[in-house]
């Protein structure tokens, strides 16, 4: 039954309506009265206006929410970047931190969905007045979605409870995301067991040392191809002693630092430190970077010498205007898009450079102590690689479709030309760097070129054979060219020596003398290097750089160890100079780990 002021208003209303044959169907037409009619609330009321303003204030009240609501929400999803650039608008506020581009982005929203809905209603009355009798129809859409915010709060708020998040305050939702992968990240981290290494599961993890970021994008680039799925982390060493300053200077430099990875698009962690000298940085750096079973197994240094580094950073066609994908695909840089600040020191030898460096040419270590770091990651076997003349080196140009794309390897000690094995540990790290670098997607292309150094007597058809079926082997698609060097052999002081001891040494205390030389080799201590001649050098320099061949992108070349002696360091140091002179850039390499088997 009815209550009685529903009953006394429905009395009311048909009597209004003229109708008096009696009450005997109230009850069937009390649904009916409620959903189409409003306005009897105020037949029934103490005071009729009191309907309309509660009406009224209430629908305003709702709205209001629901704007306000749905404006914070739009801006929240615009300042976290959720949907890219499309929101952008929507992060603009007032003085005052009012999101009004928000508010007037979801007020237009709402007009145009309700203006869409009586459209295809085909209604003919204004869609811009929201009190015509429309509010039921988006009711229940409204309260669906409230329903699910309502839901993905409580998921979100329960999956924190799981994810046990020492600050449970739910702001953002990406921050779920985060718990969610440091747990994962820490569980396999864990898993990294050192113990449990095999050489089938090596890969590169890198320690690029960058003395300043300025004048070493191309070099930066090129670590991120070769590294590919392994560890990647830029280095840097700031000279100082932390009792003398009143506080941390690195705190203030990693947001630059990481400014340059986001900018430079490379996947690659920072890690600086404070040291009295580079040499015992880098021996800091070599210690701690890395994780557990993440560590990097591979220094990659610049190459020690006099030419002036460029500044690329403020080069467009280096750094602004052009990225890579993994595809290698070019993507212009927005240019509505300001480019970010980076406070990096300017770079050696330009005019507002006023600091002299350590040694008084604006170098911060001399060439006894680079050749120290050299020893110092082999005694830590690190492998070591030395980057040279990458200071022109364009990422975009290089693999341009225009022009075919090579990698020269050269897998020889060629301070050493009795020791011309391709079967050592360091010329199977040549091999894998070269090998890795073709596997990255954007230098699939490129074609390797395996240089097989070969002198007059020698089976170079066996030699050619024995050298393919290894590659065959090893699964390296690379096409081998044998190279006569009779002629800088000779030049070597070992076989001038030969010449003069010809007559006094028979076949076998020759053989017997080789045998010992290469085990001193194998010992790591080069004897008598001080004894290569400049002349030697420069012709294996012309060898390498032949004009009958295409130039290269990169060339590989086998690293020696630095003397015994560290008396002798810069002389060692000359000797790579001069062999790698003008050769475009060149990595030269030393392996000290296994990184390559035939075994499963």
């Amino acid at each position: 039954m009815l209550s009685s002021k529903l009953q006394t208003g429905l009395d009311m209303y048909w009597l209004k309506q003229g109708d008096t044959s009696g009450t005997a169907g109230f009850e069937s037409l009390a649904a009916v009265l409620l959903q189409r009619d409003y306005s009897f609330l105020r037949d029934i009321n103490i005071w009729n206006p009191f309907v309309t303003v509660g009406v009224y204030s209430s629908t305003l009240s709702a709205a209001m929410s629901n704007l306000i609501g749905a404006s914070r929400i739009l801006y929240a999803l615009a300042r976290d970047d959720l949907f890219g650039k499309v929101l952008s608008p929507a992060k603009k506020t007032s003085h005052s931190g009012n999101p009004w581009v928000s508010v007037i982005i979801s007020w237009f929203l709402v007009q145009y969905s309700d203006s869409f809905r009586d459209v295809a209603r085909g209604d003919s009355e204004c869609a811009l007045v929201l009190f015509s009798g429309k509010l039921n129809t988006i009711a229940s859409i409204v309260t669906i979605f409230f329903l699910l915010v309502y839901a993905a709060v409580d998921l979100a708020c329960l999956s924190l409870e799981w994810a046990s998040a020492p600050n449970f305050r739910l702001i953002q939702y990406d921050f779920l995301s985060s718990h969610k992968w440091f747990l994962k990240v820490r569980k396999y981290l864990l898993m990294l067991d050192v113990r449990k290494d095999h050489v089938k599961f090596w890969r590169p993890q890198v320690l690029l040392m960058v003395s300043n970021p300025r004048s070493s994008v191309g070099l930066i680039k090129f670590i991120n191809d070769i590294k590919k799925s392994g560890l990647y982390v830029l280095g840097h060493v700031q000279l100082g002693d932390l009792d003398t300053l009143p506080s941390d200077p690195l705190q203030s430099q990693y947001d630059s630092w990481l400014s340059l990875v986001d900018h430079l698009n490379i996947k690659s962690f920072v890690n600086l430190t404070l040291a009295d000298s580079v040499r015992h940085g880098v021996q800091h750096l070599l210690f701690i970077s890395g994780l557990g079973g993440m560590r990097p197994n591979t220094l990659v240094l610049g190459f020690y010498d006099d030419s002036l580094p460029k500044d690329t950073l403020i080069d467009p066609s280096l750094s602004i205007c052009s990225t890579s994908d993994p595809s290698g695909s070019l993507q212009d840089f927005d240019h509505d898009q300001e480019p970010p600040l980076f406070h990096f020191s300017s770079v050696r030898g330009s005019v507002d450079r006023q600091d002299g460096g350590e040694i008084g040419d604006g170098k911060v270590l001399g060439p006894q102590e680079y050749v120290a770091i050299i020893a110092d990651a082999m005694k830590m076997l690190k492998n070591v690689v030395l980057a040279r003349n990458f200071n022109d080196f364009d990422r975009s140009v290089v693999l341009s479709p225009s022009s075919p794309v090579f990698v020269d390897v050269w897998p020889v000690n060629l301070l050493r030309p009795d020791s011309s094995s391709y079967v050592d540990t360091c010329s199977f790290f040549l091999l894998q760097l070269a090998c890795i670098l073709n596997m990255v997607r954007s230098w699939r292309k490129a074609r390797l070129r395996l240089f097989l150094c070969v002198e007059e007597g020698r089976s170079v058809r066996g030699s050619e054979e024995k050298l393919g079926q290894l590659l065959k082997e090893l699964r390296i698609k690379a096409q081998v060219f044998s190279v006569p060097w009779d002629q800088q052999v000779a030049l070597h002081w070992q076989r001038q020596g030969e010449r003069k001891q010809q007559s006094d040494t028979n076949s076998e205390d020759k053989e017997k003398i080789e045998e010992e030389e290469e085990d001193d080799y194998v010992n790591s201590f080069p004897s008598n290097a001080t004894r290569l001649s400049d002349d030697y050098l420069s012709a294996v320099n012309k060898l390498i750089l032949d004009p009958a061949r295409p130039p290269p992108a990169v060339r590989f070349l086998y690293l020696p160890r630095p003397p015994a002696d560290t008396r002798r360091y810069t002389t060692y140091l000359h000797q790579l100079e001069l062999l790698t002179q003008d050769l475009g850039p060149t990595l030269l390499i030393h392996g000290v780990t296994p990184v390559i088997t035939t075994d499963l």
